[in-house]
């Protein structure tokens, strides 16, 4: 269990839920992206490998959107305007940090939801099989090995929850919450960019 000295990390201070979606599915943009970064430093105070190369890589897009969105900022209100933006200037940059990004989210999506649905598995499992279901399709041979390895150092189950909370009934609640939040984002994004317009 948590101790009184800890500092509970969710709910996130930044919600994927309080994120507004705008006229025809928009995503607002800088709300995504601090969700996002919410999502990141609760994973930081794990300090476990297994997030590392995702959280660096998540890290990255992030900067590459809002970069996008600085230089841009009047055609950058949702991020389906700042792809669309971005691609009348013949780069994509931000457009495949996004893609990337998405296909992250979609990784912490189906291993927490997966732990979250199956108390009796441990967060290892759940990131090695999230892991082969999304990422992996997208990793070359160099790279699949040292993601398949770094899954095995993951927190217990136990010890994650502990950290998020310290009443685990409430905090498996307020995941799921955060998580079908977070499923809405992704599928209006991947749905977004499977459309004709949103590739370079």
């Amino acid at each position: 269990m948590a101790t009184t000295t800890d500092k509970p990390t969710f709910p996130l201070v930044s919600s994927f839920a309080d994120i507004p979606i705008i006229a025809e599915d928009g995503v607002d943009t800088t709300k995504f992206l601090e969700a996002v970064e919410a999502l990141l430093a609760m994973f930081a105070t794990f300090k476990f490998k297994a997030f590392d190369k995702v959280n660096d890589d998540m890290k990255g897009n992030v900067d590459k959107i809002r970069n996008r969105q600085l230089a841009a900022p009047s055609e950058s209100e949702t991020l389906q305007a700042l792809v669309l933006n971005e691609l009348k200037t013949k780069k994509h940059v931000a457009t495949e940090g996004l893609v990337w990004l998405v296909r992250s989210l979609d990784f912490i999506l189906n291993a927490l939801g997966h732990t979250n649905k199956n108390p009796d598995q441990e967060l290892a499992d759940s990131f090695r099989d999230a892991y082969g279901k999304t990422l992996s399709k997208h990793h070359n041979w160099v790279v699949k090995p040292v993601f398949s390895a770094a899954m095995t150092f993951t927190p217990y189950r136990k010890d994650f929850y502990s950290k998020l909370g310290s009443d685990e009934v409430e905090v498996s609640a307020e995941l799921e919450k955060e998580l079908a939040a977070l499923e809405r984002v992704v599928n209006i994004l991947k749905t977004f960019q499977d459309t004709k317009e949103a590739k370079w």
